[in-house]
This record gives structure tokens, sequence and C-alpha cells, in this order.
């Protein structure tokens, strides 16, 4: 039996799910100037973001015809990439980290993007709670009919 509906909602709540937990991590890190240690530096934590892409059969898959198989569309993360964006430089002579000038390299984090990112995310998974929910009902109606 196919539950193709089934499984690519759980693939999407399974991305959306891990793209929460990426933003939390995110947020948490705002304000952390000593991430990691390199070069005989501390580095500022920098801002992560996760990159999703279809995961459908490949074109030989659906020339051979096994599209037909039980293979179900859709998606995966890739990969959990650092944005390249540079740090911000705040002016702070008290601060611990600061160089000679009085700067502080912080974070290239930005807590209004972040939020926005999370009720995207947030939103993603809701929409297919309900798309799980709605295969769910279908298929306990079609079992129902059978009776």
């Amino acid at each position: 039996m196919k539950l193709s509906g089934f499984d690519t909602s759980a693939s999407a709540l399974t991305a959306q799910r891990l793209r929460m937990d990426v933003i939390s991590s995110n947020i948490a890190n705002a304000e952390t100037t000593r991430a990691s240690y390199v070069n005989g530096e501390f580095v500022p934590y920098r801002r992560k973001e996760v990159v999703f892409e279809p995961d459908q059969p490949s074109f030989s898959d659906i020339l051979n015809g096994k599209l037909d198989s039980g293979t179900s569309a859709g998606v995966r993360v890739t990969e959990i990439r650092e944005d390249s964006t540079p740090f911000k430089q705040v002016y702070n002579p008290t601060h611990p980290d600061a160089d000679a000038d009085g700067m502080v390299s912080m974070p290239n984090v930005d807590i209004l993007k972040e939020m926005v990112d999370m009720i995207s995310a947030t939103r993603s998974y809701e929409a297919n709670v309900t798309a799980l929910n709605a295969s769910k009902a279908m298929f306990m109606k079609s079992l129902e009919l059978g009776k």
C-alpha cells in the first residue's frame, strides 16, 4: 500500500523541525562573541541556515519505470551552512573582547529576521500537520466505505 501523502508530510515535518532548531540556536547565540577559537583568537558565533531540496526520484528512476514502485516526493535537508555576511561591529570599549579601538565583533544574527524565519517555519509545520490529518481522515473514510 502506497502512503505517499504521509511520507511527504513526514519529510516536511522533519525538515521544518530542524529549521526551527537551527533558528533557536541562532537566537540563543545572538550575543555570543566567543563561539570558537581560530588561529589563537576567539571568533563570534556565525549565523546558520538550513538548505532544503526536493526529495524526488531521479530522472533515471522515472525512465526505468520505478516511479510507481512506492517512491514518494518530499523534502530533505541537504546542508546546514554558515551565513557569510560580515560580523556586526559595535563600539563598546568596556567589553572584554573589544579591540584597541573599542570595537567588538558581534554575531551576524539579526533577531528580527530570525523571528520572521521562525514564524515561517512554524506556519509551514502547522500546514503539514493539517495536510497529514487530512490524509489520515481520507484514509479512514475509505476504510469505512469498505464496511
